[in-house]
């Protein structure tokens, strides 16, 4: 006579099974120390994880960051659509935790308020040089990779892709920005 497996074991067991890679890997964490100076200014996207926000977006990409007042982040993003007409949405972020975890917002200011128009930006990886950053969140269903200049070689590119691969993110989900 077979074993029978208990409804509930069944159960678990199918599930770990069916959980994704990503899905074991640690929990993410941020890079330790970010300079708000040193980040602010025009960041060109290289690659992301494909998202309905940049439906639209064909090629040009960029994320624009200043300082506001209030301590506030302004965020300018922007892009080219296949018609060559440009796209772009203005929001803001705000620090959560010191020093490289943050929150955007693109809704309106009257809606702030509201915990959920509010999005987690943590920076996990950042060069020495304020060259390349990656932005995602704690369950890795976003990612960007960011630089200051419009390309990137080739090298580069999988070196970062390689440790991506390392922290749980799936590689073939990137969507790489066609350079300019």
């Amino acid at each position: 006579m077979p074993a029978r497996i208990p409804p509930l074991c069944a159960v678990v067991l199918a599930a770990s099974l069916a959980a994704p890679a990503f899905a074991q890997a640690p929990p993410l964490t941020a890079v330790p120390a970010l300079d708000l100076d040193r980040y602010v200014g025009v960041w060109h996207e290289i690659a992301r994880y494909e998202n309905f926000f940049e439906r639209m977006c064909a090629r040009d990409v960029t994320a624009t960051y200043s300082r506001n007042a209030d301590g506030t982040i302004k965020v300018v993003n922007a892009c080219r659509k296949s018609d060559g007409s440009m796209a772009s949405a203005d929001g803001v972020a705000r620090m959560v935790t010191p020093p490289s975890k943050l929150e955007v917002r693109f809704a309106p200011d009257w809606l702030a308020w509201l915990p959920m128009v509010w999005a987690n930006y943590w920076v996990i990886e950042l060069a020495d040089d304020y060259s390349y950053a990656v932005v995602s969140e704690p369950n890795r269903e976003y990612l960007w990779l960011l630089a200051r200049d419009p390309r990137m070689n080739d090298a580069d590119y999988e070196r970062i892709v390689d440790r991506l691969r390392a922290r749980g993110f799936d590689p073939a989900k990137l969507l790489r920005n066609p350079p300019p």
